[in-house]
């Protein structure tokens, strides 16, 4: 199992997703542990002295103008996770709060929080054991960081809070980390604030969304080409001359160049060059490298977005080189959660143009000579006709989800936090498309798999015909009706595989 060595400087997205949904192991650098306990020695060098300095002897929020006593600090602390773990709903995605743990972790690593550096191994070993927080969906408004689910993991470092074991099942907090071997961490002045105050839980999901989109499109590609040959497309129109020298953008040429290398070889698209009377095909065909490649290029913006939030250290207030303590608003949300929803945006349009083409190879007036509904025995059987309404209605859901979430902002904390950048929500959502997007690209597979082979003798592109070969080993072809919903969800499964590079 991998490990990753652990300073602020080194994580990739590969480690966040390794961590995230494959369990590799968490170690702190010697340079890591240097750094937290210089940043250390500066607050607890603040805390005696008689001057209040917020997050160390003052309260937060609209509350920071109180002086807390040192009798009272590791108190205030407690306090602070203990209100601020204020979240309800259904419980996050396992990954998703570990992708959270370990981000906060790195920020922590970075010597800038002021921890001691028994809070971050402490959070490392939680994390290596496999044992998950219980985080509730709604709580963070992306604003003064994810503070309402990083509170509940917080809540778990102090012994307390909801939690589950590597197999997901939930057990009182001090046995699992007693089973565990972790002892729970008694916080002091600042800790409490530091473990919270970042943008951790939706960087993390931009990173998982990231990473699950590039993978849909290059499926999108191929199937793409799938659904070309099975509605008897051309594949002149991704000619490489077409695209980069006439219109530059990467993604486009990029997503031109798969269509048509996957297209390679064709017998389906060499047997109608000679007596197509078709001038040009529909847009759902011909402009799908447009469409998708905009999607790439929209990715690659996100990516460097999320590359410069990886790379930053969020707290609030930040140690400094000079050991100065400094307030500032790096924990708004606003850059991650604007490229969120543009995302949402852009895979919405993404299966709008899939479902078309799936539309169009069940309609016999617009399929070329396909059978109606790609059925066996069309009025005996209804073939696809219902999986095409349910692709209907996730890219429906899609619209939907497309409304940004960073256009809103309610004010909270008394009106002291009057903007907040609702990133949180914009994450939650974009996860959904994602889930959405895949399923209805993989209505659109069983489809122009349906399809190829009803275009017999004629064969279909080397390419092409391995998806569909491996789409048989869990999805039958063409044939009697019969129960359609466990194919489609092969067919999801699918698309999760490392067969579409």
């Amino acid at each position: 199992m991998k490990t990753i060595i652990l300073n602020s400087k080194n994580v990739s997205f590969e480690d966040v997703v390794a961590v995230a949904r494959f369990n590799a192991k968490v170690e702190i650098s010697k340079e890591a542990i240097s750094a937290m306990a210089k940043s250390r020695a500066h607050i607890e060098k603040m805390a005696l002295s008689d001057v209040p300095v917020y997050g160390v002897s003052t309260g937060f929020g609209a509350l920071a103008n109180r002086h807390i006593s040192p009798a009272d600090r590791q108190q205030l602390q407690r306090s602070l996770i203990r209100s601020h773990a204020a979240g309800t709903g259904n419980p996050v995605e396992r990954e998703v709060v570990r992708a959270l743990m370990f981000l906060r972790l790195k920020t922590l690593a970075s010597g800038r929080t002021g921890i001691r550096p028994v809070v971050a191994q402490t959070m490392a070993a939680i994390l290596n054991a496999g044992i998950t927080p219980v985080v509730r969906e709604f709580g963070s408004l992306g604003c003064s960081g994810d503070l309402a689910p990083l509170s509940h993991c917080a809540l778990v470092l102090m012994g307390e809070g909801e939690a589950v074991d590597a197999n997901g099942t939930e057990k009182p907090v001090p046995q699992l980390l007693a089973d565990a071997g972790i002892e729970a961490v008694e916080l002091q002045e600042k800790e409490g604030l530091a473990l919270i105050n970042g943008t951790d839980g939706m960087l993390g999901m931009l990173i998982l969304a990231l990473h699950d989109a590039n993978q849909l499109l290059d499926a999108g590609d191929i199937i793409t080409a799938m659904s070309i040959e099975g509605l008897l497309g051309t594949d002149a129109v991704f000619k490489p001359e077409l695209h980069q020298p006439l219109r530059s953008h990467p993604g486009q040429t990029h997503s031109a160049a798969r269509i048509y290398a996957a297209l390679s070889g064709s017998a389906i698209v060499a047997s109608h060059k000679e007596n197509d009377d078709r001038v040009q095909d529909a847009y759902s065909l011909r402009c799908a490298p447009q469409v998708s490649g905009a999607v790439r290029d929209t990715i690659s913006y996100a990516t460097d977005v999320a590359l410069r939030e990886l790379a930053a250290e969020i707290d609030n207030p930040v140690v400094l080189d000079d050991g100065t303590l400094s307030s500032n608003g790096n924990f708004h949300g606003a850059p991650v959660g604007y490229v969120l929803d543009f995302l949402a945006i852009a895979l919405a349009d993404l299966s709008s143009m899939s479902e078309r083409r799936t539309d169009r190879m069940l309609d016999k007036n617009r399929s070329h000579g396909l059978p109606p509904f790609l059925a066996a025995d069309a009025g005996v059987d209804s073939g696809l006709m219902i999986a095409q309404y349910t692709q209907a209605g996730l890219v429906s859901d899609n619209k939907r989800l497309a409304v940004p979430a960073s256009v809103d902002s309610i004010p909270s904390s008394a009106m002291q936090e009057d903007h907040v950048s609702m990133g949180w929500h914009a994450a939650r959502k974009l996860l959904k498309c994602i889930d959405n997007t895949r399923q209805v690209l993989a209505i659109e597979l069983v489809a122009a798999a349906r399809a190829i082979e009803f275009r017999s003798p004629h064969t279909p592109a080397e390419r092409t015909r391995k998806v569909v070969l491996a789409l048989r080993e869990v999805v039958e072809g063409a044939g009697p009706d019969r129960f359609l919903s466990p194919e489609l969800r092969a067919a999801n499964e699918l698309l999760k595989k490392d067969i579409w590079h």
